[in-house]
């Protein structure tokens, strides 16, 4: 007989996530891109747990949540590699450590 998860397997799965992509932060600083898909995966590990508890307590409010979180996310991504993008075509390399022309 297969049971249901129970939400202390959401919450360790939440967790493990959260910590691959803090993990992908501190380990490439480099990549300009991997940098935006860690912090693509910290939100997703928060709204696994905003909707492992949701779930959990029946209360809609942490799928809400949730809904405006992806939203932000999508408008994050978008802006964030337009802006790579130009940095691309201005300065011709993505590397973090050469985009020493920022400084003011």
């Amino acid at each position: 007989m297969i049971t249901a998860p129970a939400l202390a397997h959401y919450l360790v799965l939440g967790a493990i996530l959260f910590a691959i992509a803090m993990a992908g932060i501190f380990l490439n600083r480099k990549n300009v891109i991997i940098l935006l898909m860690a912090i693509e995966l910290m939100l997703l590990a928060v709204n696994m747990n905003f909707i492992a508890f949701s779930s959990f307590m029946d209360d809609m409010a942490g799928q809400v949540f949730v809904f405006f979180i992806l939203t932000v996310a999508a408008a994050e991504s978008a802006i964030g590699l337009a802006i790579l993008v130009l940095l691309f075509r201005n300065v011709g390399t993505i590397n973090v450590e050469d985009l020493d022309r920022l400084k003011g």
